[in-house]
């Protein structure tokens, strides 16, 4: 794993709502990159963004953040795509397909013209539709065309199972897999604490996980639905999220996320992005992992796969 710490590391953000700006201050903060460049359909509203978190820059690393056209994306390492109408109250992520297709048409070519091979981080919702479309207006190598996928369902999941058993989350081991959406799965059949098996933790620590397991499923798949029920939007975890992904992308960590890519025959499936755990480094995805599921569990991601290529057929993809 070579990381280089004179590369000239930039990001490009097409989209400065709330989810592309809640990305843009962490990335910031983090000072994970030299530069920034922030498009929007109102330029006026990328200025003033690029003007804010400007005044800010005393307090934080060196990095510089500009507004502009998609001239912009020419020279970045990650071009982060949040643009796309929002999720509303009552609303399923697939609802958003039609309203959000003609827009990843329509932004992909204008990258592509200014930077020829990025890698492309899709996050506008549906995302893994979104992600396969990206990939085939694109014509780049499928590793390099990444959806934010189930990255922060899994954190979710790690975060309340962490909570239960009263451990630190980053020692807590499990996965959400398929589509980021309502036909996700949660693969309770690998989940490990420390190395430790689930079952066995259980026993060793005296605290059963059984009587939990239907309200931690409900909390992780309703979680985006219960946000914007209270707050209209979901963006500050998903901006660290975000983060995270571009962590393994510019330092070349090959980290173990479950962002969504092209399958190409794992568990069968071809033809779809969806989520499992894939190696993710300075070429986007180099490895698709697929570990043994329970029956239930590769059914129930089956089922995913389906439904998502029932949405692409929706829209002639």
């Amino acid at each position: 794993m070579s990381t280089n710490a004179y590369r000239h590391r930039k990001v490009a953000i097409i989209g400065t709502g709330l989810v592309g700006m809640s990305y843009a201050y962490a990335l910031t903060i983090k000072g994970l990159v030299r530069e920034i460049g922030l498009v929007n359909r109102t330029p006026a509203r990328a200025e003033g963004e690029a003007m804010d978190l400007s005044h800010g820059l005393p307090f934080v690393k060196p990095v510089d953040i500009r507004a502009g056209g998609y001239n912009m994306c020419r020279d970045a390492q990650i071009v982060v795509i949040t643009a796309g109408a929002s999720q509303k109250k009552g609303e399923t992520r697939l609802d958003l397909l039609k309203r959000n297709v003609s827009i990843i048409e329509e932004v992909v070519p204008r990258i592509l013209k200014y930077n020829p091979d990025p890698i492309l981080l899709i996050v506008s919702n549906p995302v893994d539709i979104l992600t396969y479309i990206a990939l085939k207006v694109s014509g780049l190598k499928p590793g390099r065309v990444i959806g934010s996928g189930t990255v922060l369902d899994t954190m979710r999941f790690r975060h309340l199972l962490s909570t239960h058993y009263n451990v630190d989350s980053r020692n807590v081991h499990g996965y959400v897999i398929g589509e980021h959406g309502d036909s996700e799965v949660l693969v309770w059949s690998r989940v490990n604490i420390a190395g430790i098996p689930l079952i066995n933790y259980c026993q060793a620590c005296g605290k059963f996980i059984e009587e939990k397991k239907k309200s931690i499923d409900e909390d992780v798949r309703n979680a985006a639905y219960h946000v914007i029920e209270k707050k209209h939007s979901t963006y500050y975890a998903i901006g660290l999220a975000m983060v995270r992904i571009t962590e393994a992308v510019l330092l070349n960590q090959q980290s173990v996320l479950t962002v969504s890519t092209l399958m190409r025959g794992e568990y069968g499936m071809k033809d779809v992005c969806l989520s499992l755990p894939s190696l993710v480094g300075s070429n986007g995805v180099s490895l698709v992992l697929s570990s043994p599921l329970d029956e239930n569990e590769e059914d129930a991601l089956l089922n995913s796969a389906r439904i998502l290529r029932d949405g692409l057929s929706s829209v002639n993809y």
